[in-house]
């Protein structure tokens, strides 16, 4: 069935997939402040998709990556906006949609590290969150825009945000935008960005609606495929357990009983589920919280931070969580229901 979501040849050019055995990141010719941001960010060695993203993105062309997640993707594509990006012009000059507030708020930090030292200022504009204070940001200049497809037209519904000096249009975890039915916002937002943009399309899998979207929306884009074969994350070791299903909470806790993760996420199908879930471990004297778009924007953001800085064990969360979120150290992900598609369950596994 993985085998099967990996695209059809000939639909794209193909960028050479793998980096050099020994890539270092002064083999691409990087800005000194990027190359000093990077070194403060403790990142020595380019990943493939980083090495081979940065030079063709430099040179003007439209991408069309296929990337698994866990590769870093963002500062793939973050390394040559941020190097091309100029910190005089305080205007949008490049923006970043994404299907989630977690994931808008991941890569505008990202972001953000990467062009500390040229001054860039890098704002995420999100639902859930006060759009008065977006306005006075978006006021105050900005470079770089990181959002989700619906905050953002409302924005330019408002004339608070000018796109028509945008050169980069990224579009991050493209499949599951589309999958989530973003294609119109998608479409109506990139109505208001020159056509001269480049675009630059991330996914981890290459359903047919994505390779549509990029067929009738990019100039001859350049593929790189670096999933190609095998789009689960590595070095990751899957199993199973069979239970009753009569008392699927009390199985759970028998899993984690035997388990004994460090930290989890447990996936659940649904919102209500994730709050039965939380509440029957709480009742159990462990320490878990749900994730899901039930909560205020304060509260997932509080719930977020909470797991990264290790304060959290068990985060029970729907596939909001699922994509893009880095969380380290994580040392088990649990399907408590499971996923309709194999896509999402690889987008679930790949958060550990």
């Amino acid at each position: 069935l993985l085998a099967s979501l990996v695209p059809a040849d000939g639909e794209a050019a193909e960028a050479a997939p793998e980096a050099p055995a020994e890539a270092t990141f002064a083999d691409l010719g990087l800005p000194r402040e990027v190359q000093a941001a990077l070194d403060d960010m403790g990142y020595f060695r380019p990943t493939p998709v980083q090495a081979a993203v940065y030079a063709p993105v430099v040179a003007g062309k439209d991408l069309l990556v296929q990337s698994r997640t866990g590769t870093g993707k963002t500062t793939a594509f973050g390394l040559p906006i941020i190097s091309s990006v100029d910190a005089t012009d305080k205007v949008p000059q490049a923006i970043v949609l994404t299907p989630t507030r977690e994931l808008a708020l991941q890569v505008c930090r990202e972001l953000a590290s990467l062009g500390k030292h040229k001054g860039l200022s890098i704002v995420p504009i999100y639902g859930g969150a006060p759009i008065g204070k977006q306005i006075d940001q978006l006021r105050a200049g900005v470079h770089i825009v990181v959002g989700t497809p619906g905050r953002v037209l409302d924005h330019i519904g408002r004339k608070t945000m000018s796109l028509k000096q945008i050169r980069f249009f990224v579009l991050d975890e493209c499949d599951e935008m589309l999958s989530m039915g973003f294609l119109e916002d998608i479409e109506r937002i990139a109505a208001h960005i020159p056509k001269s943009r480049q675009s630059l399309l991330f996914s981890a899998t290459m359903p047919d609606e994505v390779k549509r979207y990029a067929k009738r929306h990019m100039k001859t884009p350049e593929r790189v495929a670096l999933s190609s074969g095998n789009i689960s994350v590595e070095e990751i070791h899957h199993a199973y357990y069979i239970v009753s299903g009569i008392a699927r909470a009390r199985d759970l806790l028998r899993v984690l009983v035997a388990e004994q993760p460090d930290s989890a996420i447990i996936f659940c199908n649904t919102r209500d589920e994730t709050g039965m879930v939380a509440r029957f471990l709480q009742k159990q004297g462990l320490d878990a919280e749900p994730l899901s778009s039930d909560l205020s924007q304060s509260d997932r953001e509080r719930v977020m931070n909470r797991m990264r800085d290790k304060n959290l064990k068990f985060l029970v969360a729907t596939d909001v969580a699922a994509r893009g979120i880095d969380i380290t150290e994580l040392s088990h992900v649990i399907n408590f229901s499971f996923p309709d598609s194999a896509e999402v369950y690889v987008h679930r596994t790949g958060r550990t």
